[in-house]
């Protein structure tokens, strides 16, 4: 059976044509998905009890509801460490153990974003997660006055607390895992995305060169998700940085290292 030219450029056409509306398909697909893409929450039952000794439970207001967060204090600490978490799990999962703290002389607050652990709610866009986590800082900033505030912020936490620190005073950034920007991570995980349907683009790159803080980055070598080019680039944007490079630490056990446990303590006393 042969076929005229005529049917088939209409077979190529119709071909063509399938392929756009496939192609439209996946694009509207994930532009509405980005949040299951993005926030990987475990929810926490609201009768949770948080047991880590000198460890309390509070609610940070916001606008139509609150964030959970849980505040671990000492007598006489240096400061704080104001802690931006990771896309996955919750405070259960974040904060296991205060020791590290207790050592270096730190407190510690962590919060839990919306729709994560016990916080109502869910994200619905960058300006919102940006929103709550500044007003969970002015919430904690001013129990803290006179001492040393550190703003730290692991993988997703990264992109939030280098925007924090463009616009506050603290005495230093802490950025472990960081990406520097979900618009490079597009580019080289979804090349064919346009960037213009990023609802979350969270330009970390964007915000570290305004931070007047110390900035310490932590990265692992055989980081499987942000290569440590995300890391140096950040470095290279920042005037008062330091990068330590994890050797043999990936994205999720890099806090499992002697070597960052010692280059965070060693920052944290010398400020």
């Amino acid at each position: 059976m042969f076929f005229t030219s005529e049917q088939l450029k209409l077979g190529l056409m119709v071909l063509l044509l399938l392929g756009l509306v496939a192609y439209g398909a996946v694009l509207t697909w994930m532009y509405l998905r980005q949040e299951a893409i993005l926030f990987r929450p475990t929810r926490l039952h609201p009768d949770y009890q948080f047991v880590l000794p000198d460890v309390t439970e509070v609610k940070v207001p916001v606008p139509d509801g609150y964030l959970s967060a849980v505040h671990f204090r000492q007598p006489a600490s240096n400061g704080v460490v104001f802690f931006l978490h990771g896309n996955v799990g919750d405070l259960s999962t974040w904060l296991t153990n205060t020791t590290f703290y207790q050592q270096v002389g730190f407190d510690v607050f962590m919060i839990d974003y919306r729709g994560y652990g016990k916080s109502p709610g869910r994200i619905e866009s960058e300006a919102q997660l940006h929103a709550d986590v500044r007003a969970a800082w002015e919430w904690l900033e001013p129990q803290y006055s006179g001492r040393k505030k550190v703003i730290y912020g692991r993988s997703l936490g990264s992109a939030l607390a280098a925007h924090l620190a463009a616009s506050v005073d603290c005495d230093s950034l802490v950025l472990v895992t960081p990406f520097a920007s979900i618009v490079q991570v597009t580019e080289q995980i979804y090349p064919w995305v346009p960037l213009r349907l990023l609802r979350y683009p969270l330009r970390t790159d964007h915000s570290v060169p305004k931070v007047k803080a110390p900035l310490l980055i932590l990265h692992g070598d055989q980081d499987e998700l942000f290569s440590l080019s995300h890391a140096q680039k950040l470095r290279d944007l920042h005037a008062q940085s330091q990068l330590v490079e994890i050797k043999g630490a990936k994205h999720g056990d890099i806090h499992e290292f002697k070597m960052y446990s010692a280059a965070l303590a060693q920052w944290l006393k010398q400020l």
